[in-house]
């Protein structure tokens, strides 16, 4: 038992070790991207951090006097521009804010397009080398008097419905919404190792909740929960990795990405109408503990986590929420229309608070996500 549980912890370890690789791999690349942009432009950059907090490895080039450095805390980084806080009459040459408004939009959204970029050739290779994670039927319920030919069958790989490709379980939701039961609806699915369109006979109407409403999607579509010999119940829906030709497999590679970023939109979306709870996203630990559970679970899950974590940062950190990217190109915007910047002294306050409150949000919904465990 004593070697099981030194096996099981050592696993988790690695695990979460795995999990912050990922957000730190891509965390740098981001900080890297306004790296580039910003050499590209002529700004002075004093240091490129990996990490945060006291520094274990610290090198100063003799040439550009930057500092680079790689810190004891692996869970961010950053990439500090000559006088990015500095007020406006104390401007030294080359320093972040006495660069034209347009350069620094430029070098703020750098961060985003690495992330972005990355994600894309990251995507891009898995599906090439791997093939792409799809939905598989592994077993479907008939109700009595069911025509089963307008079913799915155990083993079918659903590729497409109504005419749109299926990359994410919210997809299937996108298509179906406002449907009622009875309504047929056509599939592209891989049966018998033949790609071939189906017709599937809905089972109860499609109306949403929210986007976390799975189990009304799949008692739609038949795949309800059943239960084994043993007592225990399991969804009859898995996935299964198909390959897709080359030139498939990179025009699914964009496709994924904008699906990863459509659907940060629609959470979004759906926690400012109410639709869905902060309890059903989780913050910084969360994500940890959810991205450790996957990368873990082989080379494939690794780099499509891997993928997902970079479309998310890109996504998220232009959005106009003080203390990102996306905040500080609208005061670069605000800069360029009026020909003069807000009071540096003013957009600082409202970056550090925007940035308490993404802390204090990170917290709570971390809070919540435990208290619901």
């Amino acid at each position: 038992m004593l070697l099981l549980s030194v096996s099981s912890a050592l696993g988790t370890a690695s695990a979460v070790a795995l999990a912050i690789l990922i957000l730190l791999a891509m965390i740098t690349v981001h900080e890297f991207g306004h790296y580039v942009a910003g050499k590209t432009l002529g700004f002075k950059i004093n240091e490129f951090a990996i990490g945060f907090g006291p520094a274990l490895i610290k090198h100063k080039s003799k040439k550009s006097g930057e500092v680079f450095s790689v810190r004891a805390i692996p869970l961010g980084g950053y990439c500090a521009f000559e006088g990015e806080e500095t007020e406006e009459g104390l401007l030294s040459k080359n320093s972040f804010n006495s660069k034209p408004p347009w350069q620094r939009i430029i070098v703020l959204i750098s961060g985003a397009l690495f992330n972005y970029i990355t994600a894309v050739i990251i995507l891009i290779v898995t599906f090439l080398v791997f093939g792409q994670m799809v939905i598989r039927i592994d077993g479907v319920t008939y109700p009595e008097g069911y025509d089963q030919s307008n079913s799915f069958v155990a083993g079918d790989i659903i590729l497409e419905a109504d005419g749109e490709g299926v990359y994410l379980t919210s997809d299937l939701m996108g298509v179906l919404e406002g449907n009622s039961a009875g309504d047929k609806v056509q599939f592209t699915v891989v049966r018998g190792g033949s790609i071939t369109d189906i017709y599937v006979s809905l089972r109860q109407d499609c109306l949403f909740e929210n986007s976390a409403d799975t189990s009304r999607l799949w008692g739609a579509l038949g795949l309800d929960t059943e239960v084994r010999d043993d007592g225990n119940a399991y969804w009859t829906v898995g996935v299964e990795s198909y390959r897709f030709s080359p030139f498939e497999s990179i025009g699914r590679a964009f496709g994924y990405s904008f699906k990863i970023a459509g659907t940060i939109f629609h959470v979004l979306g759906e926690l400012i109408t109410g639709d869905i709870g902060i309890s059903a996203i989780g913050g910084p630990v969360t994500t940890i503990k959810l991205t450790s559970q996957l990368a873990s679970q082989g080379v494939q899950s690794f780099l499509e986590i891997a993928a997902y974590i970079g479309v998310n940062l890109a996504v998220f950190n232009l959005l106009p929420i003080p203390a990102l990217d996306g905040s500080k190109v609208v005061f670069c915007l605000i800069e360029w229309v009026r020909g003069k910047p807000v009071p540096r002294k003013i957009e600082a306050a409202i970056h550090a608070a925007g940035f308490i409150l993404i802390l204090a949000f990170a917290v709570l919904v971390d809070i919540l996500q435990f208290a619901r465990c």
